[in-house]
């Protein structure tokens, strides 16, 4: 009798969501703002639900290769991918061809938080080239065209496309070197073979506090509560980057197709961690702001970066094959 009441509702036959460890994968190499969020959220999770909830890097393409496992990965709320607004909106435009579509392919849980971006150089660097605000920056690189190099976390990430904007608004040539992610980008920059980054903030926080990088601006469009004496880039760079705003955001997303109550159980979860007092105060104390929305206020978000940056990437004429 058993087996025929299985057999009938199979729903009835498996464990409660979730019998065994989740993986969350962060489409960039260690030590970024990706992999950091990621790792503030996975023991909240696992205390929460009783399973670990593990962080798996999967660095490559702008953060592409990460996010299509998560894509093409089974729907049962066991493989959770830390998007970001690289991968959820920019690639689709900036990438000739993807393996993944962002707004079909998945089904969003939670925005976790935004972050401004920071121009940072390596601070023994910049003296010696006299360099000490943006204004500095733009004149010592247009006198030395195509020698100065431009680090970033990947193509199409929000720290390539703040550079490429960058370059195109000031007039400026630089030479764009993508790394796997933040963590070895900031090693470039440290050991001199990059010049600049527009890192977000949270990676750069520490390197910015101890003196070993110069934070020459943000690009938001307000200054940072945490950095209260850099000004943004717009403030710091002239008529010429007027209107200048390149920020980036984080978020929790499953596959298509994940049944919503572990979409809803996981949001609220999220949500709830992001407000206590630990998680709120480490977060802004990196300079990124938490929010833990619903999914359809994310999908929303989304849809609506997704035709921001499609506006960007046009003007500005990046382009990754």
């Amino acid at each position: 009798m058993a087996a025929i009441i299985f057999a009938a509702n199979p729903a009835a036959a498996q464990s409660p969501w979730p019998a065994r460890p989740v993986k969350i994968v962060v489409p960039f190499a260690p030590g970024g703002t990706t992999d950091i969020l990621a790792r503030a959220m996975a023991p909240e999770l696992t205390k929460a639900f009783g399973q670990p909830f593990l962080v798996e890097n999967r660095a490559g393409a702008g953060g592409n290769i990460g996010a299509d496992v998560v894509a093409k990965s089974a729907p049962d709320g066991y493989t959770l991918l830390m998007g970001t607004v690289g991968t959820h909106g920019i690639n689709k435009s900036l990438y000739s061809k993807m393996t993944y579509d962002p707004q079909k392919d998945f089904a969003p849980i939670t925005l976790v938080a935004g972050v401004p971006n920071v121009m940072v150089v390596n601070t023994e660097k910049a003296r010696a080239a006299g360099i000490n605000n943006v204004a500095d920056f733009i004149r010592v690189a247009k006198a030395n065209p195509g020698k100065f190099n431009m680090a970033s976390s990947g193509n199409g990430t929000s720290i390539h496309l703040a550079g490429e904007l960058f370059k195109t608004m000031s007039g400026t040539f630089m030479i764009h070197f993508p790394y796997g992610g933040s963590g070895p980008a900031l090693l470039a920059l440290l050991g001199g073979d990059m010049d600049v980054m527009f890192d977000n903030l949270p990676s750069s926080m520490a390197l910015i506090k101890s003196g070993k990088l110069k934070a020459l601006a943000v690009t938001s469009s307000q200054r940072s509560a945490v950095l209260p004496e850099v000004p943004t880039v717009e403030q710091a760079g002239g008529p010429a980057l007027k209107g200048f705003e390149a920020s980036s955001w984080f978020g929790l997303l499953a596959p298509a197709g994940t049944p919503p109550d572990i979409v809803s159980r996981i949001q609220q979860e999220v949500a709830k961690s992001l407000n206590t007092p630990a998680i709120k105060e480490k977060l802004l104390a990196q300079g990124a702001i938490p929010s833990g929305n619903t999914p359809q206020q994310f999908s929303a978000f989304i849809n609506a970066e997704h035709k921001k940056w499609s506006q960007v990437v046009k003007a500005s004429g990046a382009k990754v094959d």
